[in-house]
């Protein structure tokens, strides 16, 4: 069966005043994402993975535009699709839960009418059925007293319970795969877990797909069956979970593995040096060169291919970290 969403080599750069600079934040980007699957997108801050998401949404800031690339759901082309088009489908097949909830919310709207608007839009409901909605909406993402809450404003929230709303409004229209672009972000811990395991309840319930963005690793340890990669716009490796944490091939990976702190480990945290590149300014060969310790004259000069080593995932490396164990 083909894939709920396939993203076929995707490209979406920003261009500056005059076309003078071009940040080329999503390059050549490729991934699917199974009927309720949750497949991670990892990475430093800057490295494309919030574009690729507004990408897939079409909507991208007035300077991005997808250069060249697919975008397929359930086997439409999104990139072809009109605005007027797109607002049919975003909400009703897709979804998206932001950082910032406050970003979602509107402060001059109580939470019902916030929660009902896409079931009203999208699923044509109206009157008492609309209201019961809602309440069944709250009440799946853990709002006690939803009858009295969906009356409140989204500033008598905390931030915990707004993010939940926020999480409501993306499952209200009834969508197939939901995009959470670091929603934990500005949860403390314990709020943080009860978030995740209330994504994990909704997903099990209702069979929807999640492509979860993140920066922290332990998240997606929890929380993801497949996990890309990224750097420099590019996806640079692609595999399992299990397989990331136990067999990481690109030294980016295992750079960003070796940062997390470990319990009972005394030494000093590590590091990734340098910065990470300009994406209107790249450098030749592979990005990650200028940082990585492995880097050979090769990777100066000649951008890696996408391979497969034991047709487990796929990495782009000139040395894979296996292949260059395997030769020392």
């Amino acid at each position: 069966m083909a894939p709920l969403l396939r993203v076929s080599d995707l490209r979406a750069h920003y261009v500056g005043f005059g076309g003078t600079r071009v940040v080329k934040a999503v390059d050549g980007v490729s991934f699917s994402v199974e009927a309720g699957e949750t497949f991670g997108l990892v990475g430093e801050s800057g490295c494309g993975k919030t574009t690729t998401c507004h990408a897939i949404v079409r909507l991208l800031s007035p300077s991005g535009r997808i250069v060249s690339g697919r975008i397929e759901l359930e086997g439409e082309d999104l990139v072809k699709k009109s605005q007027a088009e797109m607002r049919r489908i975003r909400g009703r097949r897709i979804a998206t839960i932001l950082q910032d909830p406050m970003a979602s919310l509107d402060p001059l709207f109580s939470i019902y009418d916030q929660v009902a608007e896409p079931a009203y839009y999208h699923r044509s409901l109206r009157g008492r059925s609309l209201r019961q909605r809602v309440m069944e909406l709250l009440a799946a993402v853990r709002i006690p007293s939803p009858e009295r809450r969906m009356k409140d404003f989204p500033h008598q929230l905390s931030g915990g319970m707004r993010q939940r709303i926020v999480g409501a409004i993306a499952q209200a229209g009834g969508p197939r795969l939901i995009i959470a672009d670091e929603p934990t972000t500005n949860l403390d811990v314990t709020i943080q877990l009860q978030y995740l395991n209330l994504l994990k309840d909704l997903q099990r319930a209702t069979g929807v797909a999640l492509i979860f963005v993140t920066h922290n690793l332990g998240i997606v340890a929890k929380m993801c069956d497949r996990v890309g990669v990224m750097y420099a716009g590019k996806i640079v490796e692609m595999q399992s979970v299990r397989g990331l944490f136990y067999r990481a091939r690109h030294p980016y990976t295992k750079a960003l593995l070796d940062s997390i702190p470990k319990l009972g480990v005394r030494q000093p945290l590590y590091g990734i040096p340098g910065q990470p590149p300009d994406l209107s300014a790249l450098p030749a060969g592979c990005a990650f060169h200028p940082r990585c310790q492995r880097a050979t004259d090769r990777c100066r000069v000649e951008e890696p291919r996408q391979h497969s080593p034991n047709g487990d995932g796929h990495v782009r490396c000139w040395l894979p970290i296996e292949e260059a164990a395997a030769r020392g």
